[in-house]
Order: structure tokens, then C-alpha cells, then sequence
């Protein structure tokens, strides 16, 4: 593509360079629980996949189908009809130009924010202009681990603990680590999560990003699903304080204050700053910096601090520039143990002002474009905040965190 400033649209922003990664759009389906009673049972992940892809584009019209450079799927568990090379077989079920390629990802929870950086390096680089990135998990039709043969020398040679092939433990073993994080402290903030997504619901943002999807479960008729399934609104400290803590006895860990087992699937638009001034597109975030990083597999948990860090230092920013936090609550230890890292108290307006997984759920490897799907739409209602940021625990011992800017702020594309 080439960039001509008398052609640049007036609603594209003018400080955009024209490697700039820019995330256009990003959508999902309504998220379910896995199993026999979930909305998606007898749904096939591949076909969530396109459900999403093609809503996608769909609100994107001005974007040709035959300008896209690649498509990047992610998945947990690819096996079954969460294989075949995802990316290329979902592009071509969407129906777009076979001249499209695509490929895979698999980094567990972060799959989704994987596919998001690795195509984001190659729109930095020039191979690409506009891609299409997401993820997909049926965990009905894939538990997690399913048919995985974990190496012997993992246990024998002491590479990684027991507990770390059971995310539960390594979520009880962080309240090990940080005392202070009680049961009540994450109950608390689990009751918290739920409270701010029937607001967000209320307030009708989640909503416009949702693509609704039509389902039949077996033995009965269709449905279009248009809402999440697993939020638990009215949920109460006193509803949570009876559940049984099924990874250690007397632990802290329970089904409410930890995400649940979900099926869906999520879509992202991203463009170099030059294809969307030549298509004029109005980019949502433009990306700042981006690292992953490895801890411990059986504090799994904690890796989303050092991926901060890394991040942070990549971009030349502190912790005290960041005016909005999206973070995966796979765990509400986990969160905790980030916020606590940082001195962020836990009722922070700045973090998950959607609520997050522990109310909406975790379908493993979407869950990174929804994040960033939810901090696009809240950079939209909330022009005093520069930088943001998307950061999750990735099973086995790693973290992973993007930084964004918002395109909206006064000094948007000015040096920091």
C-alpha cells in the first residue's frame, strides 16, 4: 500500500506512523459453559470461530476481504474441531479469498493475545497490513489437558512441580506465597466482578460487541444466544462462603471466586497506520509495547507481574501512566497478587470496570481479545486515560501483557 497525505481520510488520526499497529475492532460470541447443559453443546468450535470472524467483518465493510494478509486462530486443546490449522480453515469456512492464509496458535490461556502480537510484529515489520486475530476454546468439547501426554522427565527430573499441572493448585499455592490474600479478600473481589458485569450489561456495554449466535442443543429447538451465560448476578459473600474448595482441603480456592470451564470464541481487526488512513479506518488503540514472561509453573498465577514489568520498560512508562487495567481474572488470587505487586487496592475504579472472567468466564484461549475488545470500549467513554493494559497468567508458568493508547487523548502519538 502506499500513503498519500492529500488522500489521508479526515477521521483518521493524522499523528499515526505508518507502521503503527492499530486495533480496528474486536468482537465475540456470548460466552458459555462447557458441558451438557451449556448453550454451545452440540455447537462446533470451528463454527464459533467463524461466527466470530465473520461478524467481524461484517462491521467492517470498507475492509476487502482480499486485503487481509493473514488470520491467526488460537486454541488450547487442537485437536478434534479445534484443529487443522485453525486460521486457514476458519477463513475459509468465513468465506474469504482463498488467496487469504492463516495459521495457529497455542500459548494456552494467552493464545487470542498471542495471535493479537504475533501478527502485530509482522504489521511492525511490513510483511502485513490488516489481519484478522482470535481464539477460540470449547472446553465441553475439550476439557483442558485432553489427551495431552505430559512429558515423564517433567516429574522425574524435577522440571515442574506436580501441583503445576493443575492451574487450582497453583492458584492455591499463590495464596501460600501472599498470606494476606485471605479467602475473604478474593470472595470479595469475585462478589465485586459480578456486580460490575450486570452494570456493564445495565449500561449496555457489553452488548455492542457481542455477535449473536445461533445454537441448537441436542433434542431441543434453535436459539439465538445474545448474552453470556455464565454470569451469577446476586451473588453474595454468603452464597460464596459455603462453596467447597475442590483443590485442598480447607483451601481458598472455589467454583466462585475463580473463572469457570466456558466455550466461546473472539475476532480482532488490526492495521498498520497506513492502511487505515488509506481505507479510513478509525483505529480503537494503537499498540505501545507487548512482553511475555516465564515464573515458576506451580505460581503460575504471578506471571502476570514481570510481564508488566518487561512491558513497561519496553515502553519507557511506569506503572502510575496506566489509567486502565484489564486483567484476565483467572483467579481472584491471582488478580490480587498483581494488584498487591503494584499497591493497587483491589476496588481500584481503574481495574476491570466490566467485572472479568469470574462473572463473564474463560474460554482459555479467547480470552486475550476480549480483553482488549473491553479496553477499546472503554478508551471510547473515557478520554482522560492515555495507556491501558491487557495482561493475563498463562498456564505452566508465564504472563503475557499489551500496552495501548488511546486514540482519543489529548496528546495521543506525542512522545510520553
Amino acid at each position: 500500500m502506499s500513503a498519500n497525505a492529500s488522500t489521508v481520510p479526515n477521521n483518521v488520526h493524522p499523528s499515526l506512523n505508518d507502521r503503527d499497529v492499530v486495533f480496528i475492532d474486536g468482537v465475540r460470541t456470548p460466552f458459555g459453559k462447557a458441558g451438557e447443559n451449556g448453550i454451545y453443546h452440540g455447537t462446533r468450535a470451528d463454527d464459533l470461530a467463524v461466527k466470530a470472524v465473520r461478524g467481524l467483518l461484517e462491521r467492517n465493510p470498507e475492509v476487502p476481504a482480499e486485503k487481509i494478509d493473514e488470520i491467526s486462530i488460537a486454541a488450547t486443546t487442537q485437536t478434534g474441531d479445534q484443529g487443522l490449522t485453525l486460521g486457514r480453515t476458519v477463513g475459509l469456512l468465513s468465506g474469504i479469498p482463498k488467496s487469504v492464509p492463516g495459521f495457529a496458535i497455542d500459548r494456552m490461556c494467552a493464545g487470542a493475545m498471542t495471535a493479537v502480537t504475533a501478527t502485530a510484529g509482522g504489521i511492525a515489520f511490513g510483511a502485513y497490513d490488516i489481519v484478522v486475530a482470535g481464539g477460540v476454546e470449547h472446553m465441553g468439547n475439550h476439557p483442558m489437558g485432553a489427551g495431552a501426554d505430559p512429558n515423564p522427565r517433567f516429574l522425574s527430573e524435577k522440571i515442574v512441580d506436580p501441583q503445576a499441572l493443575n492451574m487450582g493448585n497453583t492458584a492455591e499455592n499463590l495464596h501460600d506465597r501472599f498470606p494476606a490474600i485471605t479467602k475473604e479478600r478474593t470472595d470479595r473481589y469475585a462478589v465485586t466482578s459480578q456486580n460490575k458485569l450486570s452494570k456493564a450489561y445495565e449500561n449496555q456495554q457489553i452488548q455492542p460487541d457481542l455477535i449473536p449466535v445461533a445454537a441448537k442443543r441436542p433434542g431441543e429447538g434453535w436459539k439465538v444466544n445474545t448474552a453470556d451465560e455464565p454470569p451469577r448476578p446476586g451473588t453474595t459473600m454468603e452464597s460464596l462462603s459455603d462453596l467447597r474448595t475442590p483443590f485442598r482441603a480447607h483451601g481458598r480456592v472455589s467454583a466462585g471466586n475463580a473463572a469457570g470451564l466456558n466455550d466461546g470464541a473472539t475476532a480482532a481487526l488490526l492495521s498498520s497506520g497506513q492502511a487505515a488512513r488509506e481505507l479510513g479506518l478509525q483505529p480503537k488503540m494503537r499498540m505501545v509495547s507487548f512482553a511475555f514472561a516465564g515464573v515458576e509453573p506451580d505460581v503460575m498465577g504471578y506471571g502476570p507481574v514481570p510481564a508488566t514489568e518487561k512491558a513497561l520498560a519496553k515502553a519507557g512508562l511506569s506503572v502510575d501512566d496506566i489509567g486502565l487495567f484489564e486483567i484476565n481474572e483467572a483467579f481472584a488470587v491471582q488478580v490480587l497478587s498483581f494488584l498487591d505487586f503494584y499497591g493497587i487496592d483491589q476496588d481500584d475504579d481503574r481495574v476491570n470496570r466490566y467485572g472479568g472472567a469470574i462473572a463473564v468466564g474463560h474460554p482459555l484461549a479467547s480470552s486475550g481479545v476480549r480483553l482488549m475488545t473491553q479496553l477499546a470500549r472503554q478508551f471510547s467513554e473515557d478520554h482522560s486515560v492515555r495507556y491501558g493494559i491487557t495482561t493475563m497468567c498463562i498456564g505452566l508458568g508465564m504472563g503475557g501483557t499489551v500496552i495501548w493508547e488511546n486514540p482519543n487523548h489529548a496528546d495521543f502519538g506525542s512522545k510520553a
